[in-house]
């Protein structure tokens, strides 16, 4: 094993979860939904704590380990959070009771985040994440971008996509769409950007103008 694969899989260890959280991830697991990993989790904690978001965007519930970790930075903030899937909404819904988040905190939204996110208004969060199809990735960021104020965050997950991103042999569909995220953001001048190769890969946006 190459030393960076033995610094990414040190990284990834060293995050403890709480019991909480790592009880949202085995149920994931178990459906076959493919939580954030905990050191991507930690790193979005972190994050949130930093900006101390009032409302945040989650785009892509799963089955709460993403929310858990937001909230777990931003106790006092709302989450919103869409998903097609209700039985994964019910299963954070479970989640986020177990972790003593109130209710009021969380705002549950079924259906197709392409049409939800239409309604949404501009400017109106402090902190977007986005984890939900990869092949949409480019409309949701520029969702995110909409949503989120002047000087908010939009974070996006698998920015390296399985680590093909970087593989000049790999071109289908998702590779594709993520590189050209990749190229876009970085020349553009309308936000600040990262890119962490935190889990498999962990994109940061900061939003520079309206």
């Amino acid at each position: 094993m190459s030393d960076k694969l033995l610094s990414w899989k040190y990284a990834e260890e060293f995050v403890v979860e709480r019991p909480d959280i790592a009880a949202a991830r085995e149920q994931s697991l178990e459906v076959g939904v493919e939580p954030v990993t905990p050191s991507m989790g930690a790193q979005l904690a972190v994050i949130a704590a930093a900006t101390r978001p009032t409302n945040i965007m989650e785009i892509g519930t799963g089955l709460g380990v993403s929310g858990l970790w937001l909230m777990s930075g931003a106790p006092d903030a709302v989450l919103t959070t869409i998903d097609s899937e209700m039985a994964y909404q019910q299963g954070a819904r479970s989640a986020f009771a177990a972790a003593g988040i109130p209710a009021n905190r969380v705002r549950l939204i079924g259906g197709r985040a392409e049409e939800v996110l239409t309604r949404m208004n501009e400017s109106s969060y402090d902190l977007v994440f986005i984890d939900a199809d990869p092949t949409a990735v480019i409309e949701y960021v520029e969702h995110g971008l909409r949503l989120a104020r002047r000087g908010g965050t939009v974070i996006i997950a698998h920015a390296l996509w399985r680590g093909r991103v970087a593989d000049p042999a790999a071109r289908d569909e998702t590779v594709a769409g993520f590189r050209l995220l990749l190229k876009e953001i970085a020349g553009s001048d309308a936000v600040l950007a990262a890119l962490s190769p935190v889990g498999d890969g962990l994109l940061q946006l900061t939003k520079l103008g309206e």
